[in-house]
């Protein structure tokens, strides 16, 4: 089930702005009337679920959506942590997002939804699928003027090497597998994988 509640809350409790909005949040403010005063010391297992749970939001998916690409990194042929890794920054709506075509992941997985995107000019509405090596994204004729686009036109956003993205002609290019080390740097992949493997 997917969380709908305040994006604000969420991000006071990671202490971290998860970019779950399209303004900076202040975490400085904790969450409820005593906030970080009731707060005592947080034990390995309860950092390691914090670094899971960040993770999760960021990219907005709910636990069972998490945890079953998890299990898929796990018995993949590559080292769990980087396939893990790539197979969040692969999801279609974190692309579009990477990508500079929307504010957040939420955003760009909304107008994933409402067919807003081409994918080597097939409509995609899936924002789980997972782009590969050569896909080409376009935007529909009917979207060319949608308000987003047309917002994030003026935005300066710094775009991961492995995409080429031309906001002005509404494509995006998958160029290569992004690397672990593209992937959101707040992530802490270690902690995640000592999660799971309990």
């Amino acid at each position: 089930m997917r969380y709908t509640g305040s994006k604000n809350k969420l991000a006071r409790r990671e202490g971290q702005d998860l970019g779950l909005k399209s303004k900076a949040v202040d975490v400085s403010r904790p969450v409820g009337p005593h906030g970080a005063n009731r707060r005592g010391k947080i034990s390995e297992f309860g950092s390691q679920l914090r670094a899971k749970q960040m993770a999760k939001r960021m990219y907005g998916l709910s636990e069972k959506q998490f945890r079953n690409l998890y299990e898929k990194a796990s018995h993949g042929r590559h080292a769990t942590g980087v396939s893990f890794l790539t197979s969040l920054e692969r999801r279609l709506d974190n692309l579009i997002y990477r990508a500079g075509f929307a504010s957040t992941r939420a955003q760009a997985r909304q107008m994933v939804n409402h067919r807003t995107f081409l994918i080597n000019g097939v409509r995609m509405d899936i924002p789980s699928y997972q782009v590969k090596v050569g896909d080409v994204i376009t935007v529909r004729e009917k979207n060319l003027d949608h308000p987003v686009l047309r917002s994030m036109e003026s935005a300066k956003v710094k775009v991961p090497a492995w995409i080429s993205s031309n906001i002005k002609n509404k494509t995006i290019e998958v160029t290569r597998l992004p690397e672990d080390t593209e992937a959101e740097p707040l992530v802490n992949i270690q902690s995640i994988i000592e999660f799971y493997s309990r």
